[in-house]
């Protein structure tokens, strides 16, 4: 009697004692990862020697990512590839080449990779993660809805000059005792891009958008867990699993049904003669009907935390950096105190004309943004097509790192690369603009954001500067120890804001 193959192979692995099938899994596995090495291109870039199917899981460092990168840039150069599960990721080091993948070849490197959590959470909607014609098409109306809004205008620099007061206020009721600015920091940031996106601020009273400013913390620290690591590796069967990234998806859901409240209560009480914000003007978009159009109910939401979450976190976390750097450089801090009272005194708040006349202010808001190393790695892209990169073989579906941190630390390019150092950023006493310098990215996908994110630093920081001297609680020492998530953000720490009598 003839047997079929179909009818052999169940029967013997019924049979197979369980250390026999383990074993032959792991040559399986063992041979497929050397297929896969096989397969690739004779000039496929270097990288360290990965497990089967985890590939360089256990060799990365969640907690200090900055370090481990640098260690591999030491060993395999420039231009190296790491893998994760099945994810290959190409980390690009070095002023010329990062302009060399995200200008030169920026039709290449354009999208973002749909890696398995980013979808979970994202859906590839939205700015952030959207590619092709969606993405130019969301980009494009969040942009003209930015300037509709103030975007570059003075009636934007009087809505965060006006949010300034707010802070500073809120900041006096500590009356100089030992506090986390952290929160109120925060809500102070957020509340511009609120403005823009739901019409109106919030209270730093307000318990619910409290809430709504932890959920987002939570999300940036959550990111970086191992298990959230490996659901992008294994995602059908973390899914079922508890950890981390569990928590991730609900403190997502939270932010997601915040929005979608907002909305829901927007087409209730929209005019169509008056268009108050960005999801009224959306709205009206949606009302034309257009078939072919990426502007859908989804994308609505998706754009709008994208906003809320862009136009929070990244500025936020800076100036929570600015203030530690200047209790920690007292005589920097006195420098810029003194520039300050010289052009502006203490009369009148700050404005985006004074920039030019506090070049010291300026640089130090700029050495801020390079030692705070907001996004070391910048985001994620991906290769669409097959192409070279420094005579490397880099395939289509390849994962893009842009080591940002490398480059703001580089010697070559900074005279005291480790040390916070103003100088950094001025010549013969003028502010000095640095190429090297990249903390929004550069090419087709910069942060759309950048002009936002700058005119509130810089106000934010000169007004806070303005009105206090930060400092440390007595008999406590500051640290510049982070946290690594989406973001690099300091720890939680205590600070005493001293109001200045001039």
């Amino acid at each position: 009697m003839q047997l079929s193959l179909g009818t052999v192979l169940p029967s013997l692995w019924e049979r197979a004692p369980l250390q026999t099938l383990l074993l032959l899994c792991a040559i399986l596995l063992i041979l497929a990862q050397y297929l896969e090495r096989r397969r690739r291109h004779l000039n496929y870039p270097p990288g360290p020697p990965g497990l089967p199917i985890l590939g360089n899981f256990f060799q990365m460092d969640s907690k200090n990512p900055q370090i481990n990168m640098q260690k591999l840039v030491r060993k395999y150069g420039n231009v190296f590839c790491i893998h994760l599960g099945s994810y290959k990721f190409l980390i690009v080091t070095g002023l010329s080449l990062i302009k060399e993948v995200l200008v030169n070849q920026d039709q290449v490197f354009i999208d973002r990779p749909q890696m398995a959590i980013n979808h979970q959470i994202f859906k590839s909607l939205g700015l952030i993660m959207s590619n092709g014609q969606e993405w130019r098409q969301q980009r494009r109306f969040a942009l003209m809805t930015l300037r509709n809004f103030g975007l570059g205008k003075k009636t934007l620099e009087d809505r965060i000059l006006e949010e300034a007061r707010y802070l500073i206020e809120a900041i006096k009721e500590e009356k100089g005792q030992p506090f986390d600015p952290q929160f109120q920091i925060n809500n102070a940031v957020s509340n511009i891009i609120c403005s823009i996106t739901f019409g109106h601020r919030f209270e730093y009273h307000d318990s619910q958008f409290r809430d709504l400013l932890k959920s987002l913390d939570n999300a940036m620290i959550l990111t970086n867990k191992w298990e959230c690591q490996l659901f992008n590796v294994f995602p059908r069967i973390m899914k079922f699993l508890p950890g981390s990234h569990q928590k991730l998806f609900r403190e997502w859901k939270k932010l997601e049904s915040f929005v979608e409240d907002v909305i829901k209560q927007h087409k209730e009480d929209l005019n169509p003669e008056e268009t108050r914000d960005f999801i009224d003007a959306y709205l009206k978009e949606l009302s034309k009907g257009d078939i072919h159009s990426s502007f859908k109910k989804e994308n609505l939401i998706f754009c709008t935390l994208d906003l809320f979450f862009a136009g929070t976190e990244t500025t936020s976390t800076t100036l929570r950096w600015a203030l530690l750097y200047m209790a920690l450089h007292p005589e920097i801090q006195g420098k810029i105190q003194a520039e300050i009272d010289r052009v502006i005194g203490q009369s009148r708040p700050p404005t985006m004309a004074d920039k030019e006349m506090l070049p010291y202010t300026n640089a130090t808001v700029h050495e801020v943004q390079r030692m705070g190393d907001i996004l070391p790695f910048n985001v994620v892209r991906e290769a669409r097509v097959d192409t070279t990169v420094a005579g490397y073989h880099v395939p289509k579906g390849t994962m893009l790192i842009t080591n940002l941190h490398a480059l703001h630390r580089d010697p070559k390019e900074w005279a005291t690369p480790e040390n916070f150092n103003p100088e950094h950023f001025l010549e013969n006493g003028q502010f000095k603009k640095r190429e090297s310098f990249l903390p929004f990215s550069i090419g087709k996908r910069v942060c759309l954001g950048e002009q936002l994110a700058r005119t509130e630093l810089f106000l934010f920081f000169t007004s806070l500067l303005q009105k206090f001297t930060f400092q440390a609680p007595p008999n406590t020492e500051l640290s510049l120890d982070f946290r690594a998530g989406i973001t690099i953000s300091p720890v939680s720490y205590q600070i005493c804001a001293i109001p200045r009598v001039m």
